[in-house]
């Protein structure tokens, strides 16, 4: 990776936020009526996940250019979690409104904002990422590097998506008992949908601290990704079953979220399994991992493009065509991570901006 395309990956998140902001503001004021307030809002809030993103492509790449400091530790992270507090804090005040469209838009704003505190936690766990490489070429038997972040922090940052999985959990079945109540039985399908998103991101800060750490063992080399790879086939199957397990007209926004929700677990994997499979051995075809949420981008796109034109003949596919199309964002933020992740864990990933070897990216 050079250092022009280390810029790169650094506007991808941001290009990508724009795309989710821009579509849900124009969403959001074209018309009103439920759908549009719902797609708009929950458009608008997929903006924090780009922006989680962004801190963790940015702790990763100036780590690689030599221009990670003390300063960049701290603000970033402020960042990633000031946009997932936003967005929490959001989905509750949309929620007091009162109302079927708000009650829908504002369990699911308050989930991405969790799924936000989660990312915003995989770029804190990322700043001493440079340890990955140093660590998978040395011996187990080293124990954790000096300049490691201490046990308890680790523990402290795994907690975190585990705490948002399990407040999606408990909240979501609390929801589904009473799903013979429409607004409740989509919330609760999606903010589920969310919830396997936490659970993944479970794997990646496990993966992250324990090879900081120097802690990563060889059953974890497969554990981890096959856990994202169960939450993304249980998302994926549930949200058919919720489409085809009955003929309710409000199965087809949750169902087809659901479908998108298990794309962004497939895309997840790709990060989970790189880190896995480079650590303490040579990989070939590491550099083919990245396609993998390019793979899950275009599937959320196209399918979003069905059900834009199936909204011509039945409005209840308004919401998830539009969903389906920020889902297809994250997943190509994903993307660039996976990128950054490769090139920083291969051997060559270091980078320096041209000219300079100090000069600030």
């Amino acid at each position: 990776m050079n250092y022009w395309i280390s810029i790169l990956f650094r506007i991808i998140p941001l290009a990508m936020g724009a795309v989710c902001l821009s579509l849900g503001l124009y969403v959001k004021t074209a018309a009103a009526g439920a759908n549009y307030f719902v797609a708009g809002h929950v458009l608008i809030s997929l903006t924090a996940i780009c922006i989680a993103l962004f801190t963790t492509a940015a702790m990763i790449i100036r780590q690689l250019t030599h221009t990670f400091s003390r300063t960049w530790m701290i603000v970033l992270p402020i960042i990633g979690y000031s946009v997932a507090l936003a967005a929490l804090l959001w989905g509750v005040l949309i929620l007091r409104q009162g109302n079927v469209p708000s009650f829908v838009a504002g369990h699911v704003v308050f989930g991405v904002g969790m799924i936000a505190g989660c990312v915003s936690t995989v770029a804190t766990a990322s700043s001493a990422f440079t340890l990955i490489p140093k660590n998978a070429h040395g011996r187990a038997e080293d124990g954790p590097p000096a300049d490691a972040y201490r046990n308890a922090v680790g523990l402290g940052l795994i907690s975190i998506p585990i705490a948002a999985a399990a407040i999606g959990v408990v909240w979501a079945t609390m929801l589904l008992r009473r799903e013979a109540d429409a607004p409740a039985f989509v919330a609760g399908h999606v903010l589920m949908g969310i919830s396997a998103i936490c659970a993944s991101l479970i794997s990646l800060v496990s993966t992250v601290v324990r090879q900081v750490r120097n802690q990563f063992s060889e059953a974890e080399r497969w554990v981890w990704t096959l856990w994202v790879l169960l939450m993304g086939t249980a998302t994926f199957g549930w949200g058919l079953f919720v489409l085809f397990g009955s003929d309710r007209p409000e199965r087809i926004a949750p169902g087809c979220i659901l479908l998108g929700l298990g794309m962004v677990c497939y895309s997840i994997i790709s990060k989970v399994w790189l880190l896995a499979l480079v650590w303490r051995r040579q990989c070939s075809l590491a550099n083919r991992i990245p396609l993998i949420p390019i793979m899950t981008c275009l599937a959320c796109l196209f399918f979003s493009t069905f059900l834009a034109e199936a909204t011509v003949a039945n409005s209840d596919f308004f919401v998830p065509a539009r969903v389906l199309a920020g889902l297809g964002a994250v997943c190509f933020t994903l993307f660039s991570i996976v990128s950054i992740l490769e090139a920083g864990t291969s051997g060559g990933g270091t980078v320096r901006a041209p000219g300079s070897a100090d000069q600030d990216a």
